[in-house]
């Protein structure tokens, strides 16, 4: 029968390759963890780029819908001509932009069209015989960074005679 110290001696020479074999293991384990959490950053990069571009073009065409608020010439009286839209800023030419920013990167243009006339929406204060409700719609572009465009169409009226 052998010692116990001979059999212990034997079985290390077995084991020599192990502890480099288990060291290559983790460390390849370790790198593709690595791999992917890069991976994942870099999309997680991606994503929070594109919906801040988004937002940034969203909120240029917003601002268009104020800027037709605040233009009564676009939707008064002297535009109720059915399928006769009235582009903005520029009348003449509705491929021109309005940068919200001098410089900045952000811009808007549009159409305002009027639709129809019909009566005054109930609970608007206003008498149903006396009055009519002059049907707009408007058509916003909202330009962005990165040649991001953001539509937004909305209806409104105009009440009048």
């Amino acid at each position: 029968m052998k010692s116990l110290k001979v059999c212990i001696q034997e079985n290390q020479k077995n084991e020599d390759g192990y502890v480099i074999a288990s060291c290559l293991m983790v460390l390849v384990l370790i790198t593709i963890i690595g791999v992917m959490s890069v991976r994942t950053s870099n999309s997680d990069i991606e994503i929070s780029t594109n919906h801040h571009v988004s937002g940034r073009s969203f909120y240029a065409a917003e601002a268009a819908r104020a800027f037709v608020r605040y233009n009564p010439e676009l939707y008064g009286s002297g535009h109720i001509t059915p399928g006769t839209p009235v582009a903005f800023p520029n009348a003449a030419d509705n491929t021109i932009t309005k940068e919200i920013i001098s410089g900045g990167q952000e811009s808007f243009n549009g159409t305002v069209e009027y639709l129809n006339s019909s009566v005054v929406p109930r609970g608007s204060g206003f008498q149903a015989g006396k009055f009519r409700a002059h049907n707009y719609r408007m058509i916003c572009h909202g330009h962005g960074p990165r040649g991001s465009i953001t539509l937004i169409e909305a209806g409104f009226y105009r009440i009048g005679f």
